[in-house]
């Protein structure tokens, strides 16, 4: 059912942040056209999809100052269909995609800001890269080769638990990696400046252990439908 006052729902979830300068992205997945215009109307200009169609579908309709965030898993062939338009990409899960948004990054002349996923979760359906690979390909000499991309920081999915104290663990051991890679050298398209955890059921968790931008659906636009 949606939940017919976005922007009440906004207004409690700011209220409730660990640390107010954390960015909120609006996750519309599967939301009308109308629940958007709602939030927008609310303040809100960044929003979050996880499909490649349905983003492209909304852009076109939007006013043109929103930002676009896909934060779903990212297909390589699908790439090229948000190259010139979307603002960051949270869900790069591995180089070969990497290499996919550097070469259509290439065809559209930008360099497109991304995220790398790191899987911080215990269940094997979530994606990312582990800390031994991610090290190694950001001190390597492939990323040199990577000049249409600029990472921006890092993201991670927490495991789907009630337990908070593992939330906040799986949390804090990436905050932790943003750290340690935050300090090293590091070659000139990535800047450690964002880190993306927190969903509707642990953003306060994820604020709490240094998350800049949390991903927020069902808490702003009530209960998903899905067809």
């Amino acid at each position: 059912m949606e939940n017919a006052n976005i922007a009440t729902n906004l207004t409690t979830i700011t209220r409730s942040f660990a640390n107010p300068d954390c960015l909120l992205v609006a996750v519309s997945k599967t939301k009308p056209i109308s629940a958007i215009q709602e939030a927008y109307a609310a303040g809100i200009r960044d929003f979050g999809e996880n499909k490649v169609q349905e983003m492209t579908e909304k852009e076109a309709l939007l006013p043109k100052d929103i930002r676009w965030h896909m934060i779903g898993h990212l297909q390589r062939n699908k790439v090229k269909y948000i190259a010139s338009f979307v603002h960051l990409i949270h869900s790069v899960d591995s180089l070969r995609l990497l290499k996919q948004i550097n070469k259509e990054g290439q065809k559209v002349n930008r360099a497109i800001p991304c995220l790398l996923q790191v899987h911080i979760a215990s269940e094997e359906s979530k994606f990312g890269w582990d800390e031994a690979e991610l090290t190694a390909f950001l001190f390597g000499t492939e990323i040199e080769e990577l000049q249409h991309i600029q990472i921006l920081g890092l993201m991670g999915m927490a495991t789907n638990t009630p337990d908070t104290e593992k939330i906040r663990a799986e949390f804090r051991g990436l905050k932790a990696l943003f750290e340690q890679i935050k300090r090293a050298e590091l070659p000139t398209q990535v800047q450690m400046k964002e880190l993306s955890m927190g969903m509707s059921g642990d953003y306060r968790i994820a604020q709490e252990e240094g998350s800049t931008m949390v991903r927020i659906g069902s808490a702003v636009f009530g209960a998903r439908t899905y067809t």
